[in-house]
């Protein structure tokens, strides 16, 4: 399975030669267990992911489970009234909708749900109008 296989045929031409081409093409690049840019909802709405917390394999004490990826960026998005992160998540397209543990402050667990990377009309309605 290549990217363009993994829904950026938008962004990707499938006829012209681009810098990068070679490398968006490579086994490695296609793997699925490799880190991907998803979404995650906190499971309590008001709770805001600390940037650069790591998501876990499993709830127990850190240092006793794999890190599986990382939150990138994390807001409370007054639109929706909750908060919102991007994570880089293992294997995380085929995630979506898993219950993930994220470490946070101090330690603690937060239980994080994998959705897909775009909140607001996905379909694209406000943008498209």
């Amino acid at each position: 399975m290549t990217p363009i296989d993994l829904g950026m045929d938008w962004i990707v031409s499938k006829r012209k030669d681009f810098i990068g081409r070679r490398s968006l093409f490579r086994s490695d690049t296609a793997r699925s267990d490799r880190k991907q840019l998803v979404g995650l909802l906190t499971e309590t709405p008001d709770v805001v992911l600390p940037e650069g917390s790591q998501i876990v394999e499993s709830d127990t004490p850190p240092g006793a489970t794999r890190m599986q990826g990382h939150v990138t960026s994390s807001y409370f998005s007054a639109s929706l009234d909750r908060s919102i992160a991007l994570a880089l998540v293992q294997g995380g397209r085929s995630r979506i909708g898993d219950i993930v543990p994220v470490v946070a402050a101090e330690g603690a667990f937060v239980a994080a749900r994998v959705v897909a990377p775009v909140f607001l009309a996905p379909e694209g309605t406000r943008q498209n109008g």
